[in-house]
């Protein structure tokens, strides 16, 4: 191994490289908004779907643990739950411009 060049090492890694993590396709991919323009829709709609799911998911958490509290009748957290419960209801009757 020590006649060949180090140029030729490096660019056998180099080659070695591209192989590896796929470069050909990504230049392909390149080559075609339209292909990219689709796959970022895709991407996007996903990301939104599980946002609004997980979103979904927590608050629904949140709300079942706070009416399991409210059961309790802890006296810090029924307070609290009171006051939620009387800002939302101001906010209901408060007109809107």
């Amino acid at each position: 191994m020590g006649d060949v060049d180090p140029k030729v090492r490096v660019l056998e890694k180099l080659s070695n490289y591209f192989e590896r993590v796929n470069f050909g396709a990504y230049v392909q991919l390149l080559q075609r908004p339209k292909q990219i323009i689709w796959l970022n829709f895709l991407g996007g709609l996903a990301r939104g779907v599980g946002i609004g799911l997980g979103f979904t998911v927590l608050a629904a958490l949140i709300v079942l643990i706070l009416g399991q509290l409210s059961v309790l009748n802890l006296p810090v957290v029924g307070k609290f739950i009171a006051d939620i419960v009387r800002i939302v209801q101001a906010q209901l009757h408060t007109p809107t411009i």
